[in-house]
């Protein structure tokens, strides 16, 4: 892989004026988009991957997998049918912003970590589309791979960090409300639960307030917050499958995590919570560039994997 390990201080510094810039309420959405996919390019690709462009219930898709070298012969991609098992991967962005582009990085180092098949969804973003737009597009995803792709749904995980955990945790609730379908597990990166909940502070390193509070409006449109789904903390939490919630205490979701763990668990859902300090909000996409990031990305990876296939008493022994 292409590491280049920058120390903590040195990426704050240079992320700061990036996101205060891009992430700015008063900068159009289409610029603000723009921006977050050519800053991706930095965000270096992990060797070993291999990324493949598809339709996924109707969206643009990209399945990442990794390369296995074979000895005698050259190095070939894992068959997706060889792959431990599938995670769909949902990107973050407050609803409004990001991209197949920005989050490639992250998805391929899942993907090389995990074993699995990873699948990274363009699902429509508001204002243009407004909720349950994404939440619609990431269902008929799911229910692609399923039905066409030939996975079960029990290997199935479903990943995403911030807007796209909270998607994913909405996903998981109307799969086992709708279809009677529950996925491995959740693995969810600092996640947006609940737009109606104004953040307490003015802002962390990457996202602020007001950028956050347009984007919940964005993405309500003309709709009604109480309507299922749209903040998903507030559904029911029964019967979800395992979940593992990652979060920076300097982040402005870090009560708001702290609340769906206290939430999942009193639902008697299996919750791993990791708190990390010195970190930023989902600095899971500069794994490429920090350590500590590369780390927690690193055991999201064990946990889905683990989800999907379970360690045996055999293997133990």
């Amino acid at each position: 892989m292409r590491e280049f390990k920058i120390p903590l201080p040195v990426v704050r510094a240079l992320l700061d004026p990036v996101f205060r810039v891009t992430l700015h309420a008063r900068l159009p959405v289409a610029v603000q988009r723009t921006l977050l996919d050519v800053s991706s390019r930095l965000q270096f690709m992990p060797d070993g991957a291999v990324v493949q462009r598809l339709q996924l219930g109707g969206r643009p898709a990209e399945r990442v997998i990794a390369e296995i070298a074979i000895p005698g012969s050259r190095t070939r991609a894992v068959p997706p049918e060889r792959a431990a098992g599938a995670i769909l991967y949902l990107h973050g962005g407050g609803y409004v912003v990001g991209s197949l582009a920005t989050h490639r990085s992250l998805v391929a180092r899942l993907a090389l970590e995990s074993c699995c098949a990873v699948y990274s969804l363009d699902y429509r973003l508001a204002p243009e589309h407004p909720f349950p737009a994404g939440l619609d597009d990431a269902e008929a995803a799911f229910l692609d791979l399923v039905n066409n792709v030939g996975y079960q749904p029990d290997q199935i995980c479903l990943a995403g960090d911030s807007a796209g955990g909270g998607l994913a945790l909405a996903l998981a609730q109307r799969l086992i409300e709708r279809h009677k379908m529950t996925p491995a597990a959740l693995g969810l990166i600092a996640p947006w639960v609940d737009p109606t909940d104004p953040p307490s502070r003015d802002r962390d390193l990457v996202i602020n307030r007001a950028w956050s509070r347009l984007c919940a409006a964005h993405y309500l449109g003309d709709g009604d917050a109480t309507t299922a789904g749209y903040a998903p903390l507030s559904g029911n939490l029964i019967g979800l499958p395992p979940t593992y919630v990652q979060v920076d205490v300097s982040e402005l979701l870090h009560d708001q995590c702290r609340t769906l763990v206290s939430a999942l668990r009193g639902a008697g859902v299996h919750v791993r919570f990791t708190e990390t300090r010195g970190l930023w909000h989902v600095a899971q996409l500069q794994a490429a560039l920090v350590a500590e990031a590369a780390l927690a990305l690193r055991e999201l990876a064990d946990f889905l994997r683990e989800a999907i296939q379970p360690v045996s008493i055999d293997d133990l022994r």
